[in-house]
């Protein structure tokens, strides 16, 4: 890369860093004493195993964020202690009850009913789950949901004209005067197979469906078919998910195109705060040469992709996302085709009680192979993008409750800027996207 365009990278790069550190410093001013004092540590525990009330707390603060093992584990070591409290025993059918775990509730309760000095009031609350628990039928063998969603995207750039609109080709300066304002619509259908294998393994088959429709080019005019194999299961602290994906995309006026793709992603867990992940991916893409793209097949590519991330939740309301990647993808026709692309990515989820705010930067570097003769034939093609994104997600019930009364349904309302840098003029652009989607799902089983 020549020195003009190293300086845009870093140029980039310390603007991303300069976001980090920002808000970081923002996060931290703004952290009250009180949450800390609120969110009680693993470390806490382990230097007052026998603190009842600060293990009882513990153990809220956890359900409350849905970490229901660990939830499970603290009561059970409590009870150890503890073997005669009836409320250690009556919040442990309470959360048992919640991950579907009946076999340990009805035992719990079972030793509750035996004891001669427990209240009626609370008797009767464990006959009343008793009865509950065994008025559920069976689990099913496999369960069965609907996912729909509607979608609109307006943009001010479909075409990625550069910003000077200009272009190079075949080693010539031209005009870029490709049309730049458009909109797309869309709809979606999904619908997904579970089954449990085990007590820590399910599988998972999905088949989807995707339409979409543009307004004045048909670029994106396209319907897309795709089926969706995952298994999910633990081995030791890990949670593994292989899967393997395939799909098919019709586009009107382009060649139908048809890819494969396997992998397997993974995480575990860091104390309560701290989540690490990683995955693999192979892909394998083809499209049919037709009339009109004779050119369909030199693109076609396969491409190992590799995925580092780290999650990390400050308190209940603020959550950060960290990721790393690199794929490497290798075309038929390698000249404009081969590309080696460096991600880094940050992210900070806020959980309001009004909406859930999600904001994201991430930078991605892209080092082309071999140069694309029909545009240039003395530069092999490098360049650098910037996006940035913040969606907010708000539940249909919380604003119209006669509407969704179970909260069912949500609204995404999203804004993305993708500044891209290059070597080539071509690819020296500037995007903003505004997006509409409204999304359920169904249980149908």
């Amino acid at each position: 890369m020549n020195s003009k365009f190293k300086n845009k990278i870093f140029t980039l790069l310390k603007s991303l860093i300069i976001i980090v550190f920002s808000t970081i410093f923002v996060i931290f001013s703004t952290n009250s004493d009180d949450s800390v004092d609120k969110n009680i540590t693993y470390m806490q525990i382990l230097q007052k195993p026998n603190d009842l009330d600060l293990n009882l707390k513990y153990a809220q603060q956890q359900g409350k964020i849905g970490n229901y093992k660990q939830t499970i584990s603290t009561l059970e070591r409590l009870l150890m202690l503890y073997p005669d409290n009836i409320e250690i025993k009556l919040y442990l059918i309470s959360i048992l009850v919640q991950t579907d775990s009946p076999e340990k509730a009805i035992n719990l309760i079972e030793e509750i009913k035996l004891r001669k000095d427990v209240s009626q009031e609370d008797l009767d609350s464990v006959i009343e789950i008793e009865n509950e628990l065994k008025g559920r039928s069976e689990p099913k063998l496999w369960n069965f949901s609907a996912d729909i969603s509607l979608g609109a995207v307006h943009t001010d750039n479909s075409n990625s004209v550069s910003k000077s609109r200009k272009q190079m080709s075949s080693d010539s300066v031209i005009g870029f005067n490709t049309a730049k304002y458009d909109s797309t619509v869309n709809g979606s259908l999904g619908l997904t197979a579970t089954r449990s294998i085990g007590d820590d393994s399910s599988l998972m088959i999905n088949l989807s469906h995707t339409e979409s429709k543009q307004d004045v080019e048909n670029d994106d005019d396209y319907e897309n078919y795709g089926l969706t194999f995952a298994l999910d299961t633990y081995i030791g602290n890990q949670s593994l998910s292989p899967y393997l994906i395939l799909s098919k995309s019709d586009y009107q006026n382009d060649a139908d195109s048809f890819s494969y793709m396997y992998g397997i992603g993974g995480y575990f867990s860091v104390g309560e705060k701290n989540t690490f992940s990683y995955g693999y991916s192979y892909a394998d893409s083809k499209a049919n040469r037709n009339t009109s793209d004779t050119l369909a097949r030199d693109s076609n590519a396969e491409a190992h992709g590799f995925t580092f991330g780290h999650d990390y939740i400050f308190n209940d309301l603020i959550s950060t996302s960290i990721g790393l990647g690199y794929s490497d993808s290798d075309a038929v026709v390698a000249a404009g085709n081969d590309v080696e692309t460096y991600d880094l990515s940050l992210r900070f989820n806020f959980a309001f009680p009004w909406a859930s705010l999600s904001i994201g930067d991430a930078v991605s570097i892209n080092e082309y192979g071999v140069a694309d003769t029909s545009i240039s034939s003395n530069l092999i093609r490098s360049d650098v993008t910037n996006t940035f994104d913040i969606m907010l997600t708000k539940a249909v019930g919380d604003i119209f409750p006669s509407i969704d009364p179970n909260r069912g349904i949500f609204v995404t309302l999203s804004y993305e800027k993708i500044i891209s840098e290059a070597n080539i003029l071509n690819y020296d652009y500037i995007t903003d996207s505004f997006s509409l989607g409204i999304s359920k799902s169904i249980k149908l089983n």
